[in-house]
């Protein structure tokens, strides 16, 4: 990104990609033009080449509601992913701090001032998270560890004892009710200052969806950089968004292969090759441990059949392209 004096920015941008969710987009936004009141903001959401009646949706209520001056709409000519679509709109225009916010969002009070605030409180940090909810108000994780290759045995395995003796690595952290410094949060909504962008880069786009966001914070993390979660900050997460991989791997269907694709190159990137086959015997490994316990008559965790082969996507060019979704 160009540096840019600070006079001539904004101080929040906030970034919404659509990807055939227009009604989800059309919440998020309403939630939203009361949250900005008195904050010197602007919205951009990137339609990542929807193909659908998207676009005339969003524009029509962006016109109906009056908010051109605020809300400014990008059609990409390409499905480019989640950081390529986000990245997008973070180019558009120069700002202070950048709010990413996933379409299947809804902003609750003033989570939006409190995550401000933070970048005054806070200098050294780069990144700042709410705590993510579901309607009815209970907490959802969205502070974890970095994915390890231990890890990977833990998340096959599915067994209280693996996860017990490698608790250091699981990834998920227990919700807070204080002000937290996880290694990594989610994007589904993250406040970045706009000094990270200008020191580590924008999100590697070379990930279409998954596996991104820690490769980000790690990134920024490396750089010197903390990461704050706030739980006064209160945003709804309706997890209902552009991507079927929650779903599928709730039910134990196959993931698509973008998301092996993404998990290949994060461990690539962060571990190197034999950082990525370790991760990929270790999880093989928690999978024969899984697989015991169903034949003891233990309850089968949802896993699909394939996955044994998946985890070895783009094994041999970790760095190649990734496949686009159909």
């Amino acid at each position: 990104m160009e540096k840019t004096s600070r006079s001539d920015k904004i101080r929040l941008l906030i970034v919404i990609v659509n990807y055939r969710t227009p009604e989800m987009v059309l919440d998020c936004l309403e939630s939203l033009l009361s949250a900005v009141d008195d904050i010197d903001a602007k919205v951009v959401v990137v339609d990542n080449d929807s193909q659908d009646d998207s676009d005339k949706h969003i524009i029509r209520w962006i016109r109906d509601n009056q908010a051109t001056d605020i809300i400014k709409f990008i059609a990409s000519d390409e499905n480019s992913g989640f950081s390529g679509g986000n990245n997008l709109g973070i180019e558009s225009i120069c700002a202070e701090n950048y709010l990413l916010l996933n379409s299947d969002t809804l902003i609750k009070g003033n989570a939006i001032y409190k995550l401000l605030d933070n970048t005054d409180k806070f200098p050294d940090a780069g990144l700042f998270s709410p705590r993510l909810e579901w309607p009815d108000g209970i907490p959802q994780e969205s502070c974890f560890r970095f994915l390890t290759p231990v890890g990977e045995l833990i998340s096959a395995a599915r067994t209280g004892p693996v996860t017990k003796a490698f608790a250091k690595y699981n990834v998920p952290i227990a919700v807070s009710d204080q002000i937290s410094y996880p290694e990594w949060t989610s994007f589904a909504c993250v406040l970045v200052r706009g000094q990270v962008f200008e020191d580590i880069g924008l999100m590697d786009d070379k990930f279409f969806m998954y596996f991104e966001d820690v490769e980000f914070c790690h990134r920024a993390g490396a750089s010197g950089w903390k990461i704050i979660n706030d739980p006064s900050a209160h945003v709804v997460h309706l997890r209902g968004g552009s991507s079927p991989v929650k779903e599928n791997a709730r039910t134990g269907k196959r993931l698509p292969r973008y998301y092996y694709e993404s998990r290949t190159r994060y461990f690539y990137k962060l571990y190197g090759w034999k950082g990525l086959l370790k991760a990929n015997l270790f999880w093989s490994l928690g999978r024969i441990i899984s697989l015991t316990r169903e034949l003891l008559g233990k309850k089968a965790p949802h896993v699909s059949h394939k996955q044994w082969l998946d985890i070895w996507a783009n094994l041999r060019c970790p760095d190649a392209p990734y496949t686009k979704p159909k």
